[in-house]
């Protein structure tokens, strides 16, 4: 059931659409294809580099644990990244940002494979994950330039769904060179991507933000090198909304159910199931990423339809929460069913109908929810980017069409804050298996999505309410059709 007062018209609809016009069918299609690309690279850079940790700790002698503060460092870098890059997105354009953030990452790569000391190691990975930490919020940003409101679910699934596949697959790819090839080659071959990318983004992608409106577009007198400062944090300030902060909290709650499954999954189905073989275990990944390779596009096809079918019901009238609706199949039945059952079938189930029942968990989770692959070392992993599928999709494509003229800050605030909380969070995943068993565990997750599936209803029932309470520069209609 809705609010009385969606019957009342809040945003009048135009035909005004011209802004998404700019760009031709083929050229977005090679716009999106770009920033796939872009997105995918910071999937490999924190992905890829975990099998490695045991070859790294031995050509460095030193420790596992001393070597894995790389990653926590890493995911610092990412988190603080993504604010940079994507509140200087709003001053300077998407491109620029692109090709500033690249360099980075190729310096960093470089310096990661040269290390021969773990403070060099520390350092130069903090400027690699720096570099390449813009590829999720600015994508987000771009598609939210070019594509307008009912086009644009589909558009960042098809991003969300080809970037975060890699997940699933670079676990595998990274311990495959790790243990065949070499991990400092690992890291000159993603310098070379970088190269790779740059090139791509010099010669065939456009700036896509909406002429006039970036701040170095205000500037009257421009010196040829015009540096300005703008606040990374700035863009956490858009979270004292209601409504940004209760999607940032729903999608919370729903990403930790892929967090209990695939944190202790050596401790759970490895053990329950007798999978000692690292391999394998990295193998039961890849359900999970099938299923969001699956889920996502099909998740925005969904949301676009949802946001037609009301806003035709309405006569032409846009209700940012509308695109939410779309969460149900994921939030209630998808998300909540596949953690609970996967906790019931380790706990009961053996034997390969167990195995087999649990990898069906794993994808069913991976089309509701999304992709976090790992290895027994993901326990120090917190990869906490836009997240997709059938809850995520919709969710993320909120938070482009609620703030479209600040959706990579509104990105890359959301994915900071959830990043803090996940990291707590997490560090209590394996002592709860421990204590109260992982039936418990996977029940007491399943709960909290159905609690983060409660807020999202209740943002879709007082939306209009939240968003008069606390304005941060909301989308009307006329300037997001």
């Amino acid at each position: 059931m809705v609010s009385d007062l969606e019957d009342t018209p809040l945003l009048a609809s135009t035909t005004d659409e011209a802004i998404y016009d700019r760009f031709a069918p083929d050229q977005k299609r090679w716009i999106v294809f770009l920033v796939s690309f872009a997105g995918l690279l910071p999937m490999f850079v924190q992905a890829t580099f975990v099998p490695s940790i045991p070859q790294i700790a031995k050509d460095l002698d030193s420790t596992h644990t001393v070597v894995s503060l790389t990653v926590s460092l890493s995911i610092f870098a990412s988190a603080v990244g993504a604010l940079v890059w994507a509140a200087y997105s709003s001053f300077y354009g998407r491109r620029s940002m692109y090709m500033w953030g690249v360099p980075f990452l190729f310096v960093g790569s470089c310096g990661v494979a040269m290390s021969a000391s773990l403070k060099s190691l520390l350092f130069w990975r903090f400027v690699q994950t720096f570099g390449c930490s813009g590829g999720l919020p600015l994508g987000a940003g771009v598609i939210g330039d070019i594509y307008k409101l009912e086009e644009r679910g589909t558009a960042i699934g098809v991003f969300f769904g080809a970037t975060l596949f890699g997940f699933a697959v670079a676990p595998l790819l990274g311990g495959t060179a790790a243990q065949y090839w070499s991990w400092r080659n690992l890291h000159y071959s993603l310098a070379a991507w970088g190269l790779l990318e740059l090139l791509l983004i010099y010669v065939s992608f456009p700036e896509t933000s909406h002429p006039g409106t970036l701040g170095i577009d205000k500037i009257t007198r421009k010196r040829w090198i015009h540096v300005t400062w703008v606040n990374p944090l700035g863009s956490l300030w858009l979270l004292r909304s209601p409504n940004l902060f209760a999607v940032m909290l729903a999608s919370t709650l729903m990403l930790l159910t892929d967090y209990v499954l695939l944190v202790p999954l050596a401790y759970t189905i490895g053990v329950r199931y007798g999978i000692t073989n690292e391999a394998i275990i990295g193998a039961c990944f890849l359900p999970n990423g099938l299923g969001n390779f699956i889920g996502a596009p099909v998740a925005g096809r969904l949301s676009d339809i949802v946001v037609r079918k009301w806003r035709e019901k309405r006569k032409g009238v846009w209700f940012p929460e509308d695109r939410l609706r779309a969460t149900w199949i994921g939030g209630l039945v998808m998300v909540p069913l596949s953690i609970g059952a996967s906790g019931l079938i380790t706990t009961y189930v053996g034997g390969p109908v167990g195995l087999c029942l649990n990898l069906l968990c794993l994808y069913t989770n991976g089309m509701g929810v999304s992709s976090q692959p790992s290895s027994h070392h993901v326990r120090e992993v917190i990869r906490c980017f836009l997240q997709v599928d059938f809850v995520f999709n919709p969710i993320g494509s909120y938070n482009v069409d609620v703030a479209r003229s600040r959706s990579a800050e509104t990105t890359a605030a959301s994915a900071a804050i959830r990043s803090l909380i996940l990291s707590a969070a997490t560090s209590l995943i394996i002592p709860s298996i421990e204590n109260i068993g992982v039936a418990w565990t996977n029940i007491i997750a399943a709960i909290l999505a159905i609690i983060g599936q409660g807020i999202i209803l209740l943002t879709i029932r007082y939306g209009d309410r939240m968003r008069a309470s606390v304005d941060v520069g909301f989308s009307i209609t006329e300037n997001n059709s």
